[in-house]
């Protein structure tokens, strides 16, 4: 079962530039969280004071109780073995087959015998559907496959927390379709807390229970995903239709009176000043809701998952499926 994370007043800078600040908000055991924003605005490194790589200036993080900002080296290292992490490129040694990078961390902080360590391995390649790859060398296959070598390997440990750094990065929009079908059988089989940083709107529709947005140093908006997926906040509307209207700019945040124009046009008028509030949406369907991608077949669906598939049903007048 995954744990709880609780973020509060949480502000990261790096000397005089700030990062975000005064960051709160709740990622719910067991769930699928995503953490939207444009590039820049600090989502990798928010991932990484999560998993106490990185101090924050103030707040708390609150993790099965404890308060990982204040921990000692050691006592962090113990909450740690709670996350597994898959980075960007995989961050797969490259002289070892995928065999000994899977099995890295389980002989590094496990005193496992080889025949155990060999069972865990097997499984979770066969989890990721790596089965028959476990000679190959990194540099022998597609981006695809070091994604899920890398999962797999974040797997060994069996962590209660899962953090995703960009995993479409790189990949073709077929691969991000079986990569997100994959994360989503994954929660409903192993029940962890999952954050996914992403830029991919489709997944971000898709994916999650919860979905948050960074901008201009600030966590704009966390929440369950029907509540931002029809939000009227110009920045959320903006980055999820993916337009050049609205408060993202280019390089820097948009002049308010160019924003207000630009949104007079699309109809979804002024009084948010630009910023991040204000304005009623009118774009006819551009709040309409994407069916939740639901586990594939052969994945038996815990409670939550079949609650979830029932609202679905509810909602789109028929029975959702996976892949």
């Amino acid at each position: 079962m995954g744990v709880e994370i609780c973020v509060e007043g949480l502000t990261k800078s790096f000397g005089h530039q700030v990062i975000w600040q005064d960051v709160s908000l709740t990622l719910p055991a067991g769930e699928v969280s995503v953490m939207l924003g444009p590039s820049g605005t600090g989502k990798s490194v928010f991932l990484k004071t999560l998993v106490g790589l990185l101090k924050p200036e103030r707040g708390s993080i609150r993790i099965a109780g404890q308060d990982i900002t204040k921990l000692r080296e050691h006592d962090l290292y113990e909450v740690r073995k709670l996350f597994g992490v898959l980075f960007q490129d995989g961050a797969l040694f490259g002289s070892m087959n995928l065999y000994d990078n899977i099995a890295f961390p389980l002989r590094e902080h496990t005193r496992k015998s080889e025949s155990e360590i060999r069972r865990i391995v097997l499984e979770k390649m066969d989890m990721v559907g790596l089965i028959g790859a476990e000679e190959k060398l990194p540099g022998e296959i597609s981006g695809g496959m070091r994604k899920r070598a890398g999962l797999a390997r974040a797997l060994v440990l069996d962590p209660e927390i899962i953090l995703f750094d960009e995993p479409d990065s790189g990949l073709d929009p077929v691969r991000v379709a079986y990569l997100n079908q994959l994360i989503v059988d994954l929660n409903a089989q192993i029940d962890a807390t999952f954050l996914i940083v992403t830029h991919d709107i489709a997944s971000a529709r898709q994916v999650p229970d919860n979905i948050g947005l960074l901008f201009r140093r600030e966590l704009v908006m966390f929440g369950p995903r029907e509540k931002l997926l029809t939000s009227d906040e110009p920045v959320v509307r903006q980055f999820l239709n993916g337009r050049m209207q609205g408060p993202i700019g280019m390089a820097e945040e948009k002049d308010a009176a160019l924003v207000e124009q630009e949104l007079a046009q699309l109809g979804e008028g002024g009084g948010g000043g630009g910023g991040a509030t204000g304005g009623r949406a009118q774009t006819p369907g551009s709040q309409e809701m994407t069916p939740r991608l639901l586990p594939g077949p052969g994945i038996t669906r815990p409670p939550r998952w079949e609650a979830i598939a029932k609202r679905e049903a509810a909602l789109h007048g028929k029975a959702v499926t996976g892949a």
